[in-house]
C-alpha cells in the first residue's frame, strides 16, 4: 500500500534514518525541520500520515498536533508522535492533543511499518467519506458536523482475567457503559447486538486466539467498523503487528496506566462516532436525489460530480485511479423471456454482487439501463483488471433468481476498464472504458478488457 509520509524532526540524522527506511518500502516521503514548516507542508501537500518528533525548539510536537487537529481541512490526517519520552503522562498529553499513536526512539522497523499501514488504511476510508460528503454539498445538500461527545459510550471488554477487568472498571466505569464478556462466542454475539463504540481485547485471553477473534470481528458486516483496542505485553510485538494488519486500531502495553487507557479509549470512540456521523451525513444527503431507486446504488448524476473531485484529489496526491464499466450480456433477451419484473430483480441482485466484490471505499453506480460503474481510487491497471475478473466471476458463478415461480437464469457481464492518465479529463477516461467494453462485447462477451 503506497502512502505519502511527512517526517518532522529538528535533528537531520533522525530525519534521514526515517526517510531511508520509508523510501525502501516505496513510501513517498516529505520532511520538515520544525513545527511551522510542518504545518505548512501538511496544508500544501496533504500527506497520508505524519511522523512527528515531540521535542523540538519553539513549537513542540504537542502544539503542532493540537493545531492540526483544530484545522478541519487536515484534522483527519493520522499523527504518530516519535519520542524518547517513556512516561505515561507524556503519552496521555499526546493523546489529548490528538495523536493517534507513538513510536519510541530508536524506532523499531516492524513497529514503524505496522503503524503506518494500519493508520493509512483508516485515512483512506476517512478521505472517501469526507469526499462523498463534499460531493453532496456541491449538489446543494446540507451536511454539518456536531461536536463529538464520548460520554456513556458502550465499550465491550473481552478478557478472562478478573484482575484486568477490575482495573478497566476502576478507571473507565464512570465515563463509559462497560460490558464484560470472557466467552468468545458470547462476545461475538454481544458485539453484534450491543453495538459497542469500542472493543477492548486482551492478547492474554486463555480461552481463545485473540488474533482469530479480531479477524472474525473485522469480517462480520455488523461489527466491521467498530475500533479494537488490544492490550498486550512488551514481548507481544510480533502478535501486535499482526493484529494491526488484521484491523486492530490501537494497542496498550502492560502495566496499564489508567489515564492512558481512558485517553486512548476516548480517542477511538471519538473517531468512530465521527465516522458514523460522516456515513449518516452521506446517506441522509444523497439518498433521494443521488441514488438509483431500483438498486440503491449511486446514480449517474452523482457519479459525474464525484469522479471529477476524485480525479483532482488523486492527481494532487500522485496516486492512480481506475474506472470499470459493466454491461449485462443479452439483458434484452432476459426481459423478453422473463418479463420486466424479473429483469428488475436481476438488476438488484447484480448490484449487490458488485458491492460485495469491491472495497468499502470504491464507488459503485448504476450508469443507466443494464450498465454499471465501479470507480476505484488508488487502484492501478493491474489491480483494476484483477477486480474486473472478480466481478465477472461473481456474476457467472451462480444463477440469478427471477421470482417465486419463474426459477433462475444464468447471467454474465462484459467489462471495460481504464486507468487515469496524467493529462486526461473525465470524459476521456469514460470514453476509453466504453471503448474497452465495446471490445469485450465484440470478442464474445463475458470477459474483461482494459484500455491500454
Amino acid at each position: 500500500m503506497s502512502a505519502r509520509v511527512l517526517v518532522v524532526d529538528d535533528v537531520l540524522p533522525n530525519v534521514r534514518i526515517l526517510e531511508a527506511k520509508l523510501s525502501s518500502e516505496y513510501y513517498q516521503v516529505f520532511t520538515a525541520s520544525d513545527g511551522p514548516e510542518a504545518l505548512e507542508v501538511v496544508e500544501r501537500d496533504n500527506p497520508d500520515i505524519v511522523l512527528l518528533d515531540v521535542m523540538m525548539p519553539g513549537m513542540d510536537g504537542f502544539e503542532v498536533c493540537r493545531r492540526m487537529k483544530a484545522n478541519p481541512a487536515v484534522s483527519h490526517i493520522p499523527v504518530v508522535m516519535v519520542t524518547a519520552l517513556s512516561d505515561a503522562s507524556d503519552r496521555v498529553q499526546g493523546l489529548e492533543a490528538g495523536a493517534d499513536d507513538f513510536l519510541t526512539k530508536p524506532v523499531n522497523d516492524m513497529a514503524l511499518f505496522s503503524r503506518v499501514r494500519s493508520l493509512v488504511r483508516l485515512k483512506m476510508t476517512m478521505d472517501e467519506l469526507k469526499l462523498r460528503r463534499q460531493t453532496g454539498e456541491r449538489l446543494g445538500m446540507v451536511s454539518t458536523e456536531a461536536e463529538i461527545n464520548v460520554a456513556g459510550a458502550p465499550v465491550l471488554v473481552i478478557d478472562d482475567n478478573a484482575s484486568d477487568n477490575r482495573h478497566v472498571k476502576r478507571h473507565m466505569g464512570e465515563g463509559f457503559d462497560l460490558m464484560f464478556e470472557a466467552d468468545p462466542e458470547a462476545a461475538i454475539a454481544l458485539a453484534r447486538e450491543g453495538d459497542p463504540d469500542l472493543v477492548i481485547l486482551s492478547l492474554d485471553h486463555k480461552g481463545t486466539d485473540p488474533l482469530r477473534l479480531t479477524s472474525r470481528i473485522r469480517n462480520d458486516a455488523a461489527t466491521r467498523q467498530v475500533p479494537i483496542l488490544m492490550i498486550g505485553e512488551e514481548s507481544d510485538n510480533e502478535r501486535i503487528a499482526k493484529g494491526l494488519e488484521l484491523g486492530v486500531t490501537d494497542y496498550l502495553l502492560r502495566p496499564i496506566d489508567g489515564n492512558e487507557l481512558t485517553a486512548r479509549a476516548k480517542t477511538q470512540v471519538r473517531r468512530k462516532r465521527f465516522q458514523d456521523q460522516l456515513r449518516e451525513s452521506v446517506e441522509a444527503s444523497i439518498t433521494m436525489a443521488m441514488t438509483d431507486p431500483l438498486t440503491g446504488l449511486y446514480n449517474r448524476r452523482y457519479l459525474d460530480q464525484h469522479l471529477e473531485m476524485a480525479m483532482q484529489r488523486n492527481r494532487t496526491a500522485g496516486k492512480p485511479l481506475s474506472y470499470i464499466l459493466l454491461d449485462i450480456d443479452h439483458f434484452k433477451a432476459v426481459n423478453d423471456s422473463h418479463g420486466h419484473a424479473a429483469g428488475d430483480r436481476i438488476l438488484q441482485q447484480f448490484s449487490r454482487r458488485i458491492q460485495h466484490s469491491v472495497r468499502d471505499f470504491d464507488l459503485c453506480a448504476r450508469y443507466g439501463g443494464e450498465e454499471f460503474v465501479v470507480m476505484m481510487p488508488e487502484a492501478d491497471r493491474a489491480l483494476a483488471e484483477k477486480v474486473g475478473e472478480r466481478l465477472r466471476h461473481a456474476m457467472e458463478e451462480a444463477p440469478f433468481e427471477t421470482g417465486e415461480d419463474a426459477g433462475s437464469v444464468a447471467v454474465t457481464c462484459s467489462l471495460g476498464g481504464a486507468t487515469l492518465r496524467d493529462d486526461e479529463d473525465a470524459a476521456s477516461l469514460m470514453k476509453r472504458a466504453d471503448m474497452a467494453l465495446y471490445e469485450a462485447k465484440g470478442a464474445g462477451r463475458n470477459r474483461v478488457v482494459m484500455s491500454d
